[in-house]
Parts: C-alpha cells; structure tokens; sequence
C-alpha cells in the first residue's frame, strides 16, 4: 500500500488540497491545543493546519512522498509537524495524546480493530477522539473514496470499536466535499466523536 500512495502523492499538486478538513477543523478549534495525533496523514493537510493553531503534531503515515509533502507544507507556514513513517500494522507508541483526529482513514477489517483500540489507549482522559470516514454508501454516491466495501465504515462499526469511550457524535450523513481533485462532489460519511472519562 506504500506504494500506491507515493504514486499517488507524487504529483506536484496536494491531491486533497492544503486546508483542512471542515470536521477536523471545526473538533479542534474548539479545544485548547495540546498534543494531537493525526493517523493517516497524507500530504499533511490537517497536521499541518494543527501545527498552526499551536498543537505539538504527531503525524504517522506510511507514505514517504506524503511525508515530504507534508514538510514543504509546515516550511511554508513555519512550522513543525513530528512526522513518522508507519504501518497501522506495527505503530506504537507510549505517547498519550488530547486529541486524535482520523480524517478518511480506512483500514481492512483485519486492522480496523486493533488499531482503533490502539487509539483507545493513547487517548488522554478527558481527549477528544474524532474521525470522519466514508461509509458503504458512498460506493453508490460518489465516485471517490475506496472501492472495496470492506474498507468503508457504518456508524455501528464505529460505536462498537469505541465502546470503552463517551460517544458524543456518531451520525452518518451526505454532504459536498471541496478537498483538492481527489475529494471533490457528494460524499456519504460519518461523522464521529468520543472522549475518555477521566
């Protein structure tokens, strides 16, 4: 999968764009910076925009051409993104985290679980977990967004990966995405919240 998005994140344009997400952006605006964990990084969009706000940003992805991008990003707006390149598979940490926010992040059911309990135990008490992921209707909706329905999510799925957490928000909806060439028209989605209880 390495391979596929560095070929991806080859071209010279941020295929997602460089805002953020209007989810992401909107979790943590409405948090007072800390330490945040972004899986799934990509080009850096979101980690970028973290860094921005003051949040010391972890990002992890398994995509070397991702990473670079991500640096020119942070270098244009002057600062720094802790960027490291990893499997969902094989990342630990012993880092807690207040925030971590998961922007289309899918993975095989084989990994799904064990790497959202992962998230689980990096979570803070009283952090704020946050994901926004297309679900099995999106392969009728749109034209992007992964084509194997076992990689799509429902708000079910999501409830009982994080049952150990406070669910604020767990709600599938269609909206408009505007996020470079490669998210751009209708999108069914979820949108998810959580925290841990202190």
């Amino acid at each position: 999968m390495s391979a596929f998005w560095d070929k991806k994140f080859a071209a010279a344009e941020f295929v997602y764009g460089t805002a953020p997400n209007n989810y992401f952006k909107q979790c943590i605006d409405s948090l007072t910076p800390g330490k945040i964990l972004v899986p799934g990084a990509g080009e850096g969009r979101d980690a970028v925009y973290a860094a921005t706000q003051g949040w010391d940003t972890r990002a992890i992805d398994m995509s070397v051409k991702g990473r670079e991008k991500t640096m020119l990003l942070a270098a244009t707006h002057n600062v720094h993104v802790n960027y490291e390149i990893a499997d969902a598979a094989d990342y630990t940490t012993h880092e807690q985290f207040d925030a971590i926010g998961m922007i289309y992040f899918h993975l095989p059911p084989v990994l799904r679980a064990a790497f959202h309990k992962k998230m689980i135990h990096c979570l803070k008490p009283g952090g704020l977990l946050f994901i926004e992921v297309f679900t099995p209707a999106q392969l009728v909706t749109g034209s992007f967004g992964p084509k194997d329905v076992t990689m799509l999510y429902t708000a079910e799925m999501l409830a009982g990966d994080f049952a150990e957490l406070q669910i604020m928000e767990n709600r599938e909806l269609e909206t408009v995405l505007d996020e470079g060439t490669h998210h751009n028209g209708k999108a069914s989605i979820i949108r998810f919240k959580a925290t841990k209880k202190r």
